[in-house]
């Protein structure tokens, strides 16, 4: 039977119950007032027309006159056609006979006094019988309240209790099934294949559950499948995580190794040990290299490793795994997209980059350290030509000389970057720290660039800050910086225009800013200024640098534990800044 059906019958048979409880109590409704209808109608009717009759002896002598005759009569007549009562119709007979004889007319006094005392006993015999049947007709009436209102509250108390149960049974035919579905679906998002819904009944619950039943048959069917699809895969990523040079170790949400390759138990030498399943704290103990690995996260330079008698260099790099969040907790409110995991270590073996770079540092410090001395005799070669003792030059091999100094100059400054850049690069840089005012340090860099300002028609202000502190920093290196700062200022700042230098103190750091009035840089080239050999687009109006210079300073300032950033929008200019920890 349909669900559709079986709710139509159910309230069908509401409707039935409360139906025919309905009618039994109209029944009985009406019968009582039909009781009580009829003791108005009858008995209280022959009472009034007695009583009627009554006041019309009380009222006139006898003999009557017509009018008490004739009022006398119209009530008696009446009565004769309201007998109900047993005796009533005797009774009335006799009033009617006595009644004509007092209206003869023939009567002496007292025979008439005689007779209205009949007639009167006849009226209180007629009102008797009537009172009586009143009483009655009200027991009656009182037995017959009675027997409803019990009848009634049995009939109520058993339609009650069909209610009740119908209420309390029948939304189970609704309800049960339906939570049979909901735990059925619960154990289904919980992975739970093997549930089955049993419901043997030939409605829409019996196609719900045999569609149920088959969907939880091809989900673990495809589970099986998947499962052997993942565990192929996983025996296919072990194999490439196997085979890898570089020393790889997995590390779940619960610090348990998941896996390590042959070439990380070999680094780590845990070749011994059975190692995945162990905690990895537990496995770091005693173990250096693990633990400056797990110390090191974000480490991004490579460190050094004794490896078979020799030096060997390794990259650490961490990858933190995240997987979506399938937690079922109906108690959160928000759920988070992602959860960790857990950790990848993977430790790439650099040493012959390493070796390679050492090699290309060498390369460019010992061609530095050649061309300096060519370039400083070219130099030298180039004063004497400049003096009118040699001789005088006309304009033409005047243009030619100073070119050939701008390139000269151009080349010593390139190699100087190139033996700066080498010291950085070998960690060699020498650095003579010592508690500096900040006046010096701008003091030695306006030194430096004046001459070139002045050729250049810029001009140079320094915006005081009041009394600064000292700062704890090498005067020439930071003072190369700065110079650096104001070279390129000046480089690109228009003819007549202006060049700012800014000093403040904030948050226990001194800060040196260079502020220039060029066309500014775009903000994709910024992040990138302080990288080796990078170097900003030019319109061909600037003749453009070595791409060394930014990254040294951001070297030398970094190395005095400073930072170092730009800040600039085109057409507005540029900003170059640094800053160095107060003197304590």
């Amino acid at each position: 039977m349909k669900i559709k059906s079986k709710l139509r019958l159910g309230f069908g048979f509401l409707f039935v119950v409360t139906l025919f409880y309905g009618a039994l109590s109209l029944f009985y409704i009406q019968d009582i007032s039909k009781s009580a209808k009829v003791i108005l109608k009858n008995n209280y009717e022959t009472l009034s027309y007695t009583k009627e009759m009554r006041t019309v002896l009380d009222e006139n002598p006898v003999p009557l006159n017509a009018d008490a005759v004739a009022d006398f009569n119209g009530q008696l007549v009446k009565q004769e056609h309201n007998i109900t009562e047993p005796g009533e119709k005797q009774a009335t007979t006799q009033l009617r006979q006595v009644f004509n004889r007092l209206t003869t007319g023939n009567l002496a006094i007292a025979e008439l006094q005689t007779t209205q005392r009949t007639l009167r006993q006849h009226l209180r015999t007629i009102e008797t019988l009537n009172m009586q049947a009143i009483m009655r007709k009200n027991d009656r009436a009182h037995e017959a309240v009675n027997r409803a209102t019990i009848l009634l509250s049995l009939v109520g108390t058993f339609t009650f209790l069909i209610l009740f149960s119908f209420s309390v049974n029948f939304p189970d035919v609704i309800a049960g099934p339906l939570r049979a579905l909901l735990e059925g679906i619960q154990e289904i998002s919980q992975k739970n294949y093997s549930q089955r819904l049993n419901f043997n009944k030939d409605d829409e619950f019996g196609e719900v559950a045999s569609a149920f039943n088959t969907m939880a048959s091809r989900l673990n069917d495809w589970e099986n499948s998947n499962l052997a699809t993942v565990l192929s895969e996983k025996r296919r990523i072990d194999t490439i995580i196997e085979q890898m040079h570089d020393a790889i170790i997995g590390v779940n949400e619960k610090q348990e190794v998941l896996f390590i390759n042959d070439a990380a138990r070999n680094l780590l030498n845990l070749t011994t040990e059975k190692v995945v399943g162990q905690n990895i704290a537990d496995l770091s103990k005693g173990n250096d290299l693990l633990t400056f690995i797990l110390n090191n996260k974000a480490g991004n330079k490579p460190f050094k490793i004794a490896l078979d008698h020799k030096e060997a260099y390794f990259q650490l790099e961490c990858r933190e795994i995240t997987v979506p969040n399938l937690s079922n907790q109906q108690q959160e409110t928000l759920r988070i997209a992602g959860v960790s995991a857990g950790m990848v270590y993977v430790l790439q073996n650099v040493t012959e980059f390493k070796e390679r770079d050492e090699a290309k540092t060498n390369f460019i410090a010992t061609i530095s350290h050649e061309l300096k001395t060519p370039i400083s005799s070219i130099k030298m070669s180039l004063q004497l030509l400049n003096d009118e003792r040699v001789g005088v030059l006309n304009g033409e091999q005047q243009q030619l000389l100073t070119h050939i100094r701008e390139d000269n100059e151009r080349l010593l400054k390139i190699t100087s970057e190139l033996l700066d850049l080498s010291q950085v690069e070998t960690g060699n840089i020498q650095l003579s720290f010592g508690s500096v005012e900040p006046a010096r340090i701008v003091d030695y860099a306006l030194n430096s660039v004046r001459f070139q300002a002045e050729q250049k028609g810029v001009q140079i202000e320094l915006t005081p800050n009041g009394h600064l502190p000292a700062v704890h920093a090498d005067v020439e290196k930071t003072a190369w910086v700065l110079v650096n700062f104001l070279s390129n200022a000046l480089r690109y700042s228009p003819e007549k225009s202006k060049v700012l230098i800014i000093t403040r103190e904030r948050n226990g750091q001194v800060e040196f800013s260079v502020k220039d009035s060029g066309k500014g840089i775009d903000e994709q080239y910024q992040k990138r200024l302080f990288d080796r050999y990078f170097q900003v687009p030019t319109d061909g109006q600037n003749k453009s640098g070595s791409g060394l210079g930014l990254a040294i300073s951001r070297d030398f300032i970094e190395a005095q534990n400073g930072k170092i950033w730009v800040q600039s929008a085109i057409g507005e200019g540029s900003t170059f800044s640094f800053s160095l920890p107060v003197a304590v």
